[in-house]
Order: C-alpha cells, then sequence, then structure tokens
C-alpha cells in the first residue's frame, strides 16, 4: 500500500506546473446587519487556501492562485455562502463578505467528493458534531446516531448497535472512517461491533439513500463516515478532553486528543477507555419476567437481591482502549499524511444465554464474550494543482487487520478475522464549459475468515475494482450533478459447507432432539468452492434549485446495483448471537422440506431504481427539511423465517439454559436446543417513506426541533419485510445561554404491526432525556460540565428492530456525570 502511495504522488509532483502564481486575498465577513461573523471558515473551492477570521471577523487567505476563484464562507449558526472572485496578480484587499443567520447548523459533508454540505447535497444528508456529537456519543455507533432523522439503532444490548439508515443495515449501509470501509466484521451480524470510536470524533456524517456512485455496491443504503483528525489537514494547536461517568451500568470514559506542528508539519494523538458492567433494565422488565415465571416465588429475604441482578441483563458489559498517532506534511498545495491505529475492546454477547437472570458481569465462568483487536494503517493526501487541465488529486489507503474471538465459559469458541486492503484515487478537472468534476479509481480487497464451532459463513476472499466518473455544474440557480460507476466483484470460497441438517416443524409429531449441528460432528452432503463475479453499474442525476433566498429543492434519481455478500450466499450454520441458524441463498429447501439442497437457479443483482424529493428553508428563524423517498429493488436479498427448526447442542459449549424463540412463544417448553432456520432469499421489494424536521428559534436562547420519519418496506408478491422501524416522532426544546445550556427531548415510537410472516407486533413506547451543562474557563481552557439524563421515566421499551428485542430491552433510567474540555 505504501509503494503504491508513493507511485501516486509521484505522478502528482510530476503534473504539477512549477512555481505557480499566487497571491492574497484580505477582507471582513459580516452578517446581515453589519456585524462581524468571528471564526467563520473562508477557503478557495479547488486550491489549498483556506483560513478563519478573527473576533473582529478579518480574514487573510494567502496561496490564491491568479485567476477567478469560488471562495467558500461557513459559520457556525449561519447559512453557507459561495462568491466567485477575480485574482489579479497584485491580489485583493478589503474584500467584504457576507452570511446569513440560520436556525440550522450548516456543515460540510467530508464524505462527498464534490463540495457539498447538509444544505447543498442532492440527496439528504445529516451531520452529527460539536457539542451535539459529545452530548449524544455511547459505546456503540448505533445508539450515538439513535436521534438523527431517519436512521435507527438495531440495538443488540447497547455493546454492538448498529445504525439503520432508512429501514436498511448489514451489508447495505456502509461503515466508514475518515472516507475508507472501517475494515471490521460487523456488517455480517449485527452481534459485532463497529470498529470505531464517537469519543475521539469531530464529526459523523449520514448520507441517507443510495451512495454507490462514490463508494460502491455496499452503500447502495446510506453510509455513515466517522470521521477525525487522525491525518491533520493543519497545525493550528488543540487540545480535546472528556471524562464522563454513567450509573445505568457504571460506565467509566476518559478521552482526549491533540493537534500541534508548525509551519511544515502537523501531528495528532488521541486515546481512550471506557469501561462498563451489565446495564440495569426498568423496573418493569422484573415484573415482566416474574410473570413470565409464575411458578418462581420470591420471599421478602431475597427481594432485593433478586431486584438488582434480574434487572441487569447479562453479558452487556464492555471494556476498551484504543489510540491513534498520525502526521502530515503540510505543503503549500496541500498535505499527505500517515495514521496508525490501534483498538482494543472486550464485550458481552447477549443472546447466548437466557438473559437477566443474574449479573453474569460476577460469574466468571458464566461469561460470553468476544475479544476484539484491530490494527489500522491509514495514508491520506489531498493536492491541488494550478494546471491547465488537472486541478486536484485525493488519494487514500488503508490496511485493516481485524480479528474477534467469542468466548463461552473460558474457552475460545469462534474466531472471526478479517483483513483488508482499499485504495481510492479522485482526479479532477479545471472547469470545462462551467462542469467541474472527475474520475475515481477505488480497489477494496477483503480476506475473511471463520473458525470454530459458530463459524456459520466460510472463510472468503472478495475483490472490487470500480471506475467512477462524477460531474456538476451550476445553471444560474440550479446545481445540476451526474455520475456513473461502473465495479467489477469477485468474491470466492474454497470450503463452502452443505452438511447433512435435520429440521423440523413445531407442527411435526416427530422429529429427533439429540441431532447436534456442529460441523465437525455432522455428516457433510457436499464441501466445494464458489467463486462468483458481478458487474454492478450504478448511474445518478441530481440537481439542486435555490428557488429563493433561503430555500431550496433537491432531487435525485438514481439506478444502483449490488452484488450479495459472502455472507448472505454462502452462510450455513447457527448464529447465537442472533439465536438463529442461517442459511445462505446458495441453498434452497427440498421440496419435500426436510433438508437443504444447492440453488442452482443463479443469482442475479440486487438492482434498486430510488427517487429522493427534498425541499428545505435555512435562512432566519425558522427552518425546515421534508424528504420523501421511494425505492424499486428487484432481488432484495434478505433474510426469511422458514417457521422450521434445527436441532442444535450446547454441551460442547458449556450451555445448559434452553433458549427462548420469541417469535414461537407456543414452543417454549420442549424446544430448548433448537435454533429457527432464517433462509436468505431474494424477491422484489418496494421502499418507501418521509422525513420531517422543524427547527424554530423562538428566542435568543430557546430553539425548538420537532422532527420524525416513516419506514413502509414491503414486498411487491405481498407482505412486509422483517424488524422494519416503526413510526417515530421527536421534539426538544433546547436552551442555551451565556454559560448554561439545557435541554429536554420527547421521542415516541409508535406500535409496529407492519410485520413479516412469524414476526411478532411490538408496543409503542415513549422515551423522555433531558441534559444541562455549564460552560467556565480556567486559565486558557474552555470547561463545561454537564449532567445527562436518558429514560427519565424508566420505559420499558422493546427495539423492534433488534434480533434480541424481548430479551435485551433498552437501559432503564440513567445519569451521566462529565466534565470536559479544550484549549
Amino acid at each position: 500500500m505504501i509503494k503504491q502511495s508513493a507511485i501516486a504522488l509521484t505522478i502528482a509532483a510530476a503534473l504539477h506546473s512549477a512555481a505557480a502564481q499566487a497571491n492574497t486575498i484580505s477582507g471582513v465577513v459580516k452578517d446581515p446587519k453589519g456585524q462581524p461573523v468571528a471564526n467563520a471558515e473562508v477557503d478557495v473551492i479547488g486550491a489549498a487556501a483556506k483560513t478563519r477570521t478573527d473576533e473582529s471577523g478579518r480574514f487573510v487567505l494567502r496561496n490564491v492562485p491568479v485567476r477567478e476563484v469560488e471562495l467558500h464562507l461557513a459559520a457556525r449558526r449561519f447559512g453557507h455562502n459561495n462568491v466567485k472572485l477575480s485574482v489579479p496578480a497584485a491580489g485583493l484587499t478589503d474584500v467584504e463578505l457576507q452570511l446569513t443567520p440560520s436556525s440550522f447548523e450548516i456543515i460540510d459533508v467530508t464524505a462527498s467528493p464534490l463540495h457539498a454540505s447538509v444544505t447543498e447535497s442532492a440527496l439528504p444528508v445529516s451531520v452529527l458534531a460539536g457539542d451535539r456529537l459529545k452530548m449524544q456519543q455511547t459505546t456503540s455507533l448505533g445508539d450515538t446516531l439513535r436521534k438523527e432523522v431517519g436512521v435507527h439503532s438495531n440495538f443488540h444490548g447497547g455493546v454492538t448497535s448498529s445504525p439503520i439508515i432508512r429501514g436498511l443495515d448489514g451489508p447495505r449501509v456502509l461503515i466508514m472512517q475518515n472516507g475508507l470501509d472501517a475494515g471490521d466484521a460487523s456488517r455480517i451480524g449485527p452481534d459485532h461491533s463497529v470498529a470505531t470510536e464517537t469519543s475521539t470524533a469531530t464529526q459523523i456524517e449520514v448520507l441517507r439513500g443510495p451512495a454507490t456512485l462514490f463508494y460502491g455496491s455496499g452503500a447502495i443504503g446510506g453510509v455513515v463516515n466517522v470521521v477525525d483528525d487522525r491525518i491533520p489537514t493543519d497545525s493550528t494547536p488543540r487540545v480535546e478532553w472528556l471524562t464522563e461517568l454513567q450509573s445505568v451500568d457504571s460506565a467509566k470514559l476518559v478521552a482526549g486528543s491533540l493537534v500541534n506542528g508548525n509551519q511544515d508539519y502537523a501531528v495528532y494523538l488521541d486515546g481512550f477507555w471506557r469501561d462498563s458492567i451489565n446495564y440495569k433494565a426498568p423496573h418493569d422488565w422484573l415484573h415482566r419476567e416474574q410473570e413470565d415465571e409464575h411458578d418462581h416465588e420470591h420471599d421478602d429475604e431475597h427481594a432485593d437481591e433478586h431486584d438488582e441482578h434480574g434487572r441487569r441483563i447479562a453479558n452487556t458489559f464492555s471494556t476498551s482502549k484504543g489510540f491513534t498517532v498520525g502526521g502530515s506534511r503540510l505543503l503549500d498545495n496541500g498535505f499527505v499524511g500517515l495514521s496508525y491505529g490501534r483498538l482494543e475492546r472486550e464485550y458481552g454477547i447477549p443472546g447466548h444465554s437466557h438473559g437477566g437472570e443474574e449479573d453474569h458481569a460476577e460469574h466468571d465462568e458464566e461469561l460470553v464474550y468476544a475479544d476484539k483487536k484491530q490494527d489500522r494503517l491509514q495514508l491520506q493526501s489531498e493536492l491541488f494543482f494550478d494546471n491547465p487541465w488537472l486541478r486536484q488529486l485525493n488519494s487514500r489507503l488503508a490496511y485493516t487487520d481485524y480479528q474477534h474471538a467469542e468466548i463461552e465459559d473460558g474457552f475460545v469458541s469462534t474466531v472471526f478475522r478479517n483483513k483488508s486492503h482499499e485504495a481510492r484515487f479522485e482526479l479532477f478537472h479545471q472547469p470545462v464549459y462551467d462542469w467541474k468534476g472527475g474520475l475515481s479509481l477505488h480497489y477494496k480487497f477483503s480476506d475473511f475468515e471463520a473458525i470454530g464451532s459458530e463459524a456459520f459463513t466460510p472463510p472468503s476472499e472478495s475483490t472490487m475494482l470500480a471506475l467512477g466518473w462524477m460531474a456538476e455544474r451550476h445553471f444560474g440557480p440550479v446545481l445540476l450533478q451526474l455520475g456513473a460507476r461502473a465495479e467489477r466483484v469477485k468474491i470466492s470460497a474454497n470450503q463452502v459447507l452443505l452438511p447433512e441438517l435435520e429440521i423440523h416443524g413445531h407442527g411435526d409429531e416427530h422429529h429427533d432432539h439429540e441431532h447436534g449441528d456442529e460441523h465437525g460432528d455432522e455428516e457433510m452432503l457436499r464441501v466445494f468452492g464458489v467463486e462468483n463475479q458481478y458487474t454492478p453499474v450504478s448511474l445518478s442525476a441530481g440537481l439542486v434549485w435555490d428557488f429563493a433566498a433561503g430555500y431550496n429543492i433537491g432531487l435525485s434519481l438514481s439506478q444502483a446495483e449490488r452484488a450479495p455478500s459472502a455472507a448472505e450466499l454462502f452462510s450455513f450454520g447457527p448464529h447465537l448471537g442472533t439465536r438463529s441458524y442461517e442459511v445462505g441463498s446458495l441453498f434452497r429447501l427440498n421440496e419435500d422440506r426436510d433438508g437443504f439442497e444447492l440453488n442452482r437457479s443463479g443469482f442475479e443483482l440486487e438492482k434498486s431504481r430510488n427517487l429522493d424529493l427534498t425541499f428545505r428553508k435555512f435562512d432566519g428563524d425558522f427552518g425546515l427539511v421534508l424528504n420523501a423517498f421511494y425505492n424499486r429493488v428487484d432481488n432484495y436479498f434478505y433474510q426469511r423465517n422458514t417457521g422450521l427448526f434445527a436441532e442444535y447442542s450446547h454441551e460442547d459449549h458449556g450451555h445448559e439454559e434452553e433458549l427462548d424463540h420469541s417469535e414461537h412463544e407456543d414452543a417454549a417448553e420442549g424446544h430448548g436446543d433448537e435454533l429457527p432456520i432464517y433462509l436468505y432469499v431474494n424477491e422484489d421489494v418496494d421502499l418507501h417513506g418521509f422525513e420531517a424536521q422543524f427547527i424554530w428559534q423562538i428566542s435568543a436562547p430557546y430553539k425548538l426541533t420537532v422532527q420524525g420519519d416513516y419506514i413502509r418496506a414491503r414486498l411487491r408478491a405481498g407482505g412486509e419485510l422483517p424488524r422494519t422501524p416503526p413510526l417515530r416522532l421527536m421534539t426538544e426544546l433546547a436552551y442555551q445561554g451565556n454559560h448554561f445550556d439545557a435541554d429536554l427531548s420527547i421521542s415516541r415510537y409508535f406500535k409496529q404491526e407492519n410485520t413479516a410472516e412469524l414476526e411478532q407486533a411490538s408496543a409503542g413506547y415513549t422515551l423522555v432525556d433531558a441534559s444541562i451543562s455549564y460552560r467556565f474557563n480556567v486559565g486558557s481552557q474552555d470547561l463545561v460540565a454537564y449532567l445527562k439524563a436518558q429514560n427519565l421515566t424508566d420505559e420499558l421499551a422493546l427495539v423492534h428492530t433488534s434480533f434480541l428485542r424481548d430479551i435485551t430491552p433498552l437501559p432503564g433510567r440513567n445519569f451521566a456525570l462529565g466534565i470536559r474540555g479544550s484549549f
């Protein structure tokens, strides 16, 4: 990877014209009332020149090309502004620029190769940054983003929760770290944690809708990009730190980061440590458990002890630590940087045990947990050129070595490994007839293997090579964006297993309960190799029409194709993290429904045709964003509950307890050592819905936010997709004073009755959260002390999108006390 980067940079240097002429622009940024705007960012689009305004709103831009340039202005609580200027050889002085106040927090999106912010994108985008990010960050990425419009969490006991975008997750939602794949195993199962850290992130970007044009078919449902400063782009000295304590799980967090350097070099360092025990469920969970076990009596002497242990959800503890070190060489025309990150985490895996009976954190012999380690090396550069043809070259390369071992009763049962490397180069040309754009070359390789008793998917290699094109042009108030991408995807596995598996339904009069499903003990019908190749093609067109000052309409049309993942094709085995027996689409039930055979019908690409319509008002005291979307997907891969069961022996895992099957409660007795069979199938589906967000700046300190989202996911032949998020409405009243900030939010999740076959409906619930913070200074440090309260009413909430809905409720009432600082 380093050699590839060196070659790319050598080519870039060769293309650089010698001694490009540059000059300066100086001026001031004001608001409509003539007041200066401090700390506003001013940069030249397509060049390395950028700076910030001082307290008087003044700025000086250096190394500005001597030609017509486009300045981009951005500041907190202001709308963005683009201004074109013609720069003479003598430069420009006393330039007066203006920004208009906005009720929206408008933030630039680094995940887009073409410049865009949350109000300038044809696709809807959300960005969680600043104080909001610090107040919402949790152990898992999914729970950190749970309040973002259009984003839900699959809540897997809080330890491995991943984001769901518009009802889509898994291999359809790409999780990135600074623009490249996170390189973990989180996309093959909800019990595998995402290998990113939110406490040291500067912002988290969510692209809702197909983003395959830039990032490949793994982004057909959307993108989550976790951004930090591990490869710094400037050397402005800054330090941030944070410490926090929580009540519901006795969580402790310490995190910090720093950037420093000089005119030529910048260095970065961060580190964090987290620790928590099994979290407490709401009080009503204990009553629910007692009702389920009505034959069990508790005397008064042990009532308090049962209340303490019975409310703690087994195997939801977590301990993690990590650090990152990085550095950049700062050039007149950009930067080149390299970083190394180490992440270690041990976390419980809920679902393997009955759960909720006692605090397993106090009984080592009953622990079921994962031990995860990841090493990540990343190189990034952005180089700008004053060349007649070439404008910019972006390079991103990463190598990731990931593994986690699942440990039961002190013994390693399964090991998952993923070694991956990725490279993406983006080459942008100078404007041609006012068209800006360029080409991208993207390569990704993943060597994945799972070894052990729960290796439900065989070792596999996936290779992707793609060529993309993107372009945009302003036609007056209309921005038109076009793009295309073609990929070559190869997925191969040389140890695909088809075991002889005895299956049965609960209506069967006779079935054998003594048949184990360890691959080593089963008779194999076949062990064979498979190599599939696909050529996904994606096309998109979008426009943003600024039809009035502070208003615009976004429209996006796209056709995207996705190759199925290795897990969707080749899986065949028990997956206790989801309490299911997974079978890939390479297999099918035989006609007698008493076993599986090869599916010889072949597999087409998943093809999605998508429409997104967005209306925005972002200037002034009242703002709103309305999104409507419709996705028509052919050959959609999903897990269908077959209604059948496979016997599963726990003897080799040291477990004798029975497994719940929440979707088959009539079978709770006499069917403890079995797992429901979920078969990957591909059918035609339609997904549609809306997202709405209203923001009203009532007065200088008070702001009211109301938002909601709704998703409907239906099979075209009739029926619903499983685990679709319910209708949700949220409201928040925030106060921001000179020193004190406070907010109160209420989230209502409605009952979900649009369920798949053999899936139960979920009850609605309401969550109430609040926070208060106090800002003060000690010397040169800006400090914030805060108190957060979550689920204030101690509501019992069962998350419909969770595989473990009925055994891992959301945590009960929680208080978090913390302090963070910066200087």
